[in-house]
């Protein structure tokens, strides 16, 4: 088991501070794992609910009588399966002496359950728990292709860690199955699963663009409300992201639309039918891969914030892949699927027009950064995995 020491510390801190935690994420992607390992470190009460489970949601028949009784920690997993439960979660934690501390697990984002956010709002703190990152992986993965293996396969634990890649493809698909015809309905979420599924596909082909909702409503034969919403359902299930452009108000044509990805590259290589190695090395959108592996991985190892990442453009060439803006600062990344990066014109434009304090330019490759011009860096991806990756 691969011990993520990063996310404990941070839930215990968010636990002594806040009446309830909500950790959010993508099915299987290690939520209750990580609540299990946090209640073993628990010193006091502590009582486990799945929400799955037949015989807790017998238990919970009248949560109310069983919840007040509580005390130290309480842990309820799939909480989006019991909304009615959130109101209760409101007037337990305004309790004067909280004798109870809530952990709630949930596969949908706060957005796709208004009514949760609105009910728990000022009382509850979200911790969001993406895939196996480069530097939890580095310290269990002494092998010499744990960084391609986790591009290949993906940051779910059970597809990432199987040992062989036909067992890794099959539970992609697997999961692509049950997410489409069992975790959305779940949800209340009642769309044909191949309908999705196609979306889910051509969104995949999309991978790294700009969003262009016409073009994909004409090609489903739906409207462009219509293909919004399957974005939004990807999005609030972790499936999907949107990166927001920035604007420089720089006098030119600036890219007004948001670049959509699919968030695991695992599952972006199954949509799109990439068996292996030498198959995504030869498709073409395997540069986008590259780029959306990396830019996800830089935005949770910086626990940016919303409203803190973008990227830029303008329709004359111009273009950033990373802006992130945190802390007073604007920090710049390109991520090249190359060993050797050069400085292009891009770059030093996007450096002076974002006036940029550091530019660091991401590569397929292993070693220590190396600087390439006044103010950028060039830094092979493996440093991701380093506790000082940008000092």
């Amino acid at each position: 088991m691969i011990q993520r020491a990063h996310h404990l510390e941070s839930l215990k801190w968010q636990l002594a501070n806040f009446p309830i935690v909500a950790i959010l994420g993508a099915r299987q992607v290690g939520k209750t794992t990580l609540a299990r390992q946090l209640e073993s470190d628990w010193d006091g009460p502590k009582r486990h609910f799945d929400l799955e489970d037949p015989d807790d949601q017998a238990r919970l028949a009248d949560p109310a009588f069983v919840l007040r009784e509580l005390k130290g920690l309480v842990v309820l997993d799939e909480i989006q399966l019991r909304p009615d439960i959130f109101s209760l979660l409101r007037v337990l934690a305004d309790r004067p002496d909280l004798p109870a501390r809530f952990l709630i697990l949930g596969s949908a984002a706060p957005e796709l359950l208004k009514h949760a956010a609105e009910s728990l709002a000022g009382r509850v703190i979200f911790h969001e728990l993406d895939g196996l990152s480069l530097r939890e992986i580095a310290q269990a993965d002494t092998s010499s292709a744990w960084l391609n293996n986790r591009w290949l396969r993906g940051g779910f634990p059970r597809a990432l860690l199987v040992d062989t890649m036909q067992l890794s493809r099959e539970w992609r698909d697997a999961f692509i199955r049950t997410y489409l015809e069992r975790d959305l309905p779940q949800l209340g979420i009642n769309l044909p699963a191949l309908t999705l599924r196609r979306f889910w596909t051509m969104l995949a082909h999309y991978h790294g663009q700009t969003w262009n909702g016409s073009e994909l409503a004409r090609s489903l034969g739906v409207s462009d409300k219509t293909v919004s919403r399957y974005l939004d359902i990807l999005e609030g299930t972790f499936m999907a992201y949107r990166l927001m452009p920035w604007h420089a108000n720089v006098g030119k044509r600036e890219i007004k639309s948001p670049k959509v990805y699919v968030t695991d590259s695992g599952l972006l290589h199954s949509l799109l039918g990439i068996g292996d190695e030498d198959a995504l090395l030869a498709h073409p959108k395997c540069g986008a891969s590259w780029e959306g592996f990396i830019l996800r991985e830089i935005i949770h190892r910086m626990n940016v914030k919303r409203g803190e990442a973008f990227f830029w453009g303008v329709h004359s060439g111009g273009e950033l892949d990373l802006l992130i803006i945190q802390d007073g600062r604007r920090l710049g990344f390109e991520i090249k699927l190359t060993k050797s990066p050069q400085m292009t014109v891009s770059m030093r434009s996007a450096t002076e027009i974002l006036k940029l304090d550091h530019l660091y330019v991401i590569c397929h490759s292993e070693g220590e950064p190396w600087p390439m011009s006044e103010g950028v860096t060039a830094m092979p991806a493996s440093c991701l995995a380093s506790e000082q990756w940008l000092s």
